[in-house]
């Protein structure tokens, strides 16, 4: 009873229940109460907790990206669904039923988001972790079924461990992107022109590494490597540790001319064969 007066008196007084969590409460020499979210001499400080937000969709785009009641953009931090068909962009296999599982699982649904160091990307969409009203994380549930694989982008890594153990479960039974044939791990020798595009599964022997001011390189042949941004070394092991071992990689391949190169940003990305 006393959260939901507090609740209230926060609505009155105005505060955002996002940082509102300090209500001071005195009494007159009459027993009247006083509340304010200003600290004043003998008055007592009471701890609230805020309440959520909760949220309508208006559309779902794909499986990582929906629109709010409000027209604010979404994009589900940590994950990647394939891409549908649209406009500048073909369909992906898997791309559908990502989208249409989403779209089942908010249906009579009200989300809240839940944020991480950065609320924005760079296209000026929302980044958040979805949560329905009866708990589901809908970024967790898309991953832990094959339908999304793991996206995830220092420094935002509230989630990471959780995501990481749901992939790795959705890959042990085979769910998802994990049986089809496209996401086959392809090795880095049968990279062409033709072949590269979307997200990638490849593999290779690690051969050298080289470092410039930005990256360090990890080299597969004289064609294909992977390049770790400096800024983020501290999420890897010790990057010696690669050279001479076969390892799969997952993302998306840069080309120039006949050269390949993957931008890793997490561990998560690498995996020892």
């Amino acid at each position: 009873m006393l959260q939901v007066l507090l609740k209230s008196i926060v609505l009155l007084l105005g505060i955002s229940a996002a940082c509102a969590d300090e209500i001071y409460r005195w009494q007159d020499e009459r027993g009247k109460f006083y509340f304010s979210d200003k600290r004043r001499e003998g008055a007592e400080r009471l701890t609230i907790k805020p309440g959520y937000s909760y949220h309508r969709i208006q559309y779902v785009y794909d499986g990582d990206t929906v629109k709010l009641a409000d027209g604010k953009k979404v994009r589900l931090l940590g994950i990647n669904s394939p891409e549908i068909e649209g406009r500048n962009k073909n369909a992906e296999a898997g791309g559908e039923d990502a989208r249409w599982w989403l779209i089942n699982a908010l249906k009579d649904k009200r989300v809240r988001l839940v944020f991480d160091a950065e609320q924005k990307d760079k296209y000026g969409r929302t980044l958040a972790y979805l949560f329905t009203e009866d708990g589901l994380h809908l970024n967790l549930e898309l991953v832990r079924l094959g339908l999304a694989s793991l996206n995830i982008f220092p420094p935002n890594l509230r989630f990471s461990d959780e995501l990481l153990n749901a992939q790795t479960e959705a890959e042990k039974a085979s769910r998802g992107i994990w049986k089809r044939p496209e996401y086959r791990i392809k090795p880095a020798s049968s990279l062409r022109a033709a072949n590269y595009r979307g997200w990638q599964r490849i593999s290779g022997r690690v051969k050298k590494i080289r470092a410039t001011h930005k990256y360090v390189y990890l080299a597969l042949s004289d064609h294909v490597d992977f390049r770790i941004e400096r800024a983020n070394l501290d999420l890897f092991p010790n990057l010696q540790g690669y050279v001479g071992k076969e390892v799969e990689l997952r993302g998306w391949l840069n080309r120039s001319k006949e050269r390949f190169s993957m931008l890793i940003r997490h561990p998560s990305s690498i995996k020892m064969l």
